[in-house]
């Protein structure tokens, strides 16, 4: 089984809980990023809309908490369920680019 697992996404961050720490000190933060863009999918164009679940991680938590509302990001990480038996997927955050 392949074990890719790598997406990245520009779009700007809508919605940003507050910086936590878990027990062992780690920052995170959870954020949302939403996509819009024109694709071209079977020959055609059309309108692709994304409404995407993120957690970032330390550093990037960091930042994360530090960007205003709005900003212009490109995110870049691994998808996981939200939880250990969810079915919701979540974009851990690896990478982050401020445009």
């Amino acid at each position: 089984m392949d074990s890719a697992n790598e997406l990245t996404l520009a779009g700007r961050i809508t919605e940003r809980d507050v910086l936590r720490h878990t027990p062992a000190g780690v920052a995170l933060v959870n954020f949302r990023v939403v996509h819009e863009s024109g694709q071209i999918e079977a020959g055609a164009a059309r309108q692709v809309n994304a409404d995407v679940a993120c957690l970032a991680v330390e550093e990037q938590a960091r930042l994360i908490a530090a960007a205003p509302l709005g900003a212009v990001v490109k995110v870049s990480g691994f998808l996981a369920a939200k939880g250990r038996s969810g079915k919701q997927l979540v974009l851990h955050v690896k990478r982050i680019e401020f445009e």
